[in-house]
């Protein structure tokens, strides 16, 4: 699994996208930066659509998610896709 290229615009401003593998287990993990506390995320036809930030300094931002995603969560600012 590779980190989708919808993560790039994330990495381009001041998030930080990383790729982690466990064994048979591969992880993209995604930190939104300071200041954006908790994201809430909502998967419609594989595409996550992760909402960070409150009021005027909300940001939504659309990942295409891997085919072989198997799991995606949030918390605290940071999304983990695991394969």
């Amino acid at each position: 699994m590779n980190a989708p290229d919808s993560l790039q615009r994330i990495d381009e401003e001041n998030g930080i996208v990383r790729e982690y593998d466990y064994g048979g287990d591969h992880q993209i993990v995604v930190d939104f930066g300071e200041g954006y506390g908790n994201a809430t995320i909502d998967v419609v036809d594989g595409t996550a659509i992760v909402v960070v930030g409150t009021g005027e300094d909300e940001e939504q931002f659309e990942v295409d998610l891997p085919t072989d995603a198997s799991d995606v969560s949030a918390n605290n600012g940071i999304l983990t896709i695991t394969a």
